[in-house]
């Protein structure tokens, strides 16, 4: 078998992920624009459905770029587990940390700060 035979055309799988991309991110946009009141003034977990909904769907972008342009699909079983859940693990903590801290400093400040609109 020669290389030209060898190699594959990845050119459909680009444009796939390339588009799933693209509607994950206009519909972050678009969110982010409007801002729902029911996504924006209510609390869930300490924090608004918004801010979770952002959350989930930069979590998917990162995997999906990850996956397919950092090549992680063609890597060993073993290896895409140790750097998918590492990651996994590390940015629900963090996003966690940050919601926590975020809210308690809200709830502590908030009252003594005026802020100008």
């Amino acid at each position: 078998m020669t290389h030209a035979q060898e190699h594959t055309s990845h050119t459909k799988l680009i444009w796939k992920v390339f588009a799933i991309l693209s509607v994950i991110t206009i519909a972050e946009v678009a969110l982010g624009i409007t801002k729902p009141d029911a996504l924006y003034l209510t609390k869930i977990l300490g924090t608004s459905p918004l801010n979770i909904i952002f959350l989930v769907l930069t979590i998917v972008k990162a995997y999906y770029i990850t996956w397919f342009f950092m090549h992680m699909a063609d890597e060993k079983k073993s290896l895409r587990r140790a750097v998918v859940w590492t990651s996994v693990f590390l940015i629900i903590f963090l996003a966690t940390l940050l919601l926590i801290e975020g809210s308690y400093i809200n709830d502590v400040l908030g009252p003594l700060t005026k802020w100008n609109y």
